[in-house]
């Protein structure tokens, strides 16, 4: 089977396999919520930053209540996302740039998202498929990049690298479903730790199938 051939079939295979998935699990209105959202789901789940951003979205409405906010403050509201100093300083630091360079707009294109600090592509792809509908990459996060190296996707370490990969093997329509199925596969089955190949619906096509023991 040919690269690309393998790629469609593993992606309508997923398909099959999860068809309620559709997006992101993170909760968002706008697309400030949902860039916050991303910048706090790093090291977490979706669904212990779900219920951080129930009140915070509700208590930061704009660009400039979350750029202006007295960091201890903001602090305290994340602390449970874990890296909450880290967090805080990346969400603040973005917010001033986009209170006072875009006018408190999120930028929505790829090249002013990614100028903000702490937004690198996989959370500009977010943001911009989310939020925007505008589709330019494919979000490459933990489980994608580990999911890409088990089915023989790419062979690359670098995350923008795997991304090239895939939006080669992906058509462009696609690439947005790409990231939410391989992540929803990498929840259910083929985990870190432990891949339950026996249950995997791509074990018959993955070369890492049954080699972990």
């Amino acid at each position: 089977m040919e690269p690309k051939e393998r790629a469609l079939e593993i992606l309508r295979r997923l398909e099959v396999e999860y068809p309620d998935v559709k997006g992101t699990a993170l909760h968002y209105e706008t697309p400030l919520d949902l860039l916050v959202a991303t910048i706090l789901s790093a090291q977490a789940t979706d669904e212990q930053i779900n219920k951080i951003t129930k009140s915070l979205f509700k208590k930061y409405r704009s660009a400039a209540d979350y750029a202006y906010a007295p960091r201890e403050e903001l602090e305290e509201d994340i602390k449970s996302s874990g890296f909450y100093h880290r967090k805080a300083e990346a969400i603040q630091k973005a917010a001033r740039a986009i209170t006072e360079e875009h006018g408190g707009k999120v930028p929505d294109t790829m090249e002013e998202l990614t100028r903000l600090h702490g937004v690198a592509r996989k959370t500009a792809n977010i943001v911009l498929q989310g939020a925007y509908g505008v589709t330019v990459g494919i979000a490459v996060d933990t489980h994608v990049d580990r999911l890409s190296h088990r089915l023989g996707l790419s062979e690359e370490r670098n995350r923008d690298k795997i991304e090239g990969d895939l939006m080669a093997l992906f058509p462009k329509d696609k690439w947005y479903a790409v990231n939410y199925l391989i992540i929803e596969h990498g929840r259910k089955i083929c985990d870190a730790k432990k891949p339950l190949c026996g249950r995997c619906v791509l074990s018959d096509i993955c070369p890492s199938a049954f080699s972990f023991g």
